[in-house]
């Protein structure tokens, strides 16, 4: 029997498999001019091709789930979660629709068609293609030109730096003695007192 926590957990990925339908509707604030321009421009950029993974992907770890917790019923869960998952795969239009509003409400119809001609061409494919390759490249590009601006710009700081720094005469400091308190006379040292008087020698009393 499948555990109930394992339960609880498809019924979050349920939730995540339902995402879509639970945007927002945006759709009313256009008009249906401005999303079919939008989706011609989104078709052409391949925008919602990177989700295509997502309800397969998730279908899969749920499955993996439900196996863990009973691996006695590995087929029927497998037949079970895939059939699930081609129930849900139409939602996948929410998705569209909302890219399509998103689109439509940040491009005039206009530049939409723009857009769509333009990645419709073949350079325009070519862009969509090799753009990663060239992010990457340029990424690369420019860590190399940094390292070599930085190396230049502290050697040719050192370098002049060092010409003023040499070239100036280094002075003793001077002590500013205007302010100093003047010393105090060495103290006398106290006259010494006179020594005692030795007392005399008491005389010896006369034998009888």
């Amino acid at each position: 029997m499948i555990r109930f926590a394992v339960i609880g957990r498809a019924a979050a990925l349920a939730i995540l498999f339902s995402g879509a339908s639970m945007l927002p509707a945006h759709a009313q604030d256009v008009s249906e001019a401005q999303l079919a321009a939008a989706r011609d421009a989104i078709a052409s950029l391949n925008v919602t091709d990177r989700y295509d993974n997502i309800l397969p992907n998730l279908a899969e770890r749920l499955k993996a789930q439900f196996i863990q917790a009973s691996p006695n019923f590995q087929s029927q869960i497998s037949d079970v979660v895939d059939e699930a998952a081609l129930a849900l795969a139409p939602r996948r239009a929410d998705l569209e629709k909302e890219a399509a509003t998103i689109y439509a409400k940040s491009f005039s119809i206009d530049e939409l068609k723009v857009i769509s001609t333009f990645f419709n061409t073949e350079a325009g494919k070519k862009l969509l293609t090799n753009q990663p390759l060239v992010n990457r490249e340029l990424v690369r590009a420019a860590e190399i030109w940094a390292n070599g601006i930085s190396r230049d710009l502290t050697n040719q700081s050192t370098e002049k730096l060092r010409g003023v720094i040499d070239a100036t005469p280094i002075e003793a400091p001077t002590v500013d003695t205007s302010a100093a308190a003047p010393a105090k006379p060495a103290a006398k040292p106290a006259p010494a007192k006179p020594a005692a008087p030795a007392k005399p020698a008491p005389t010896p009393a006369p034998k009888p």
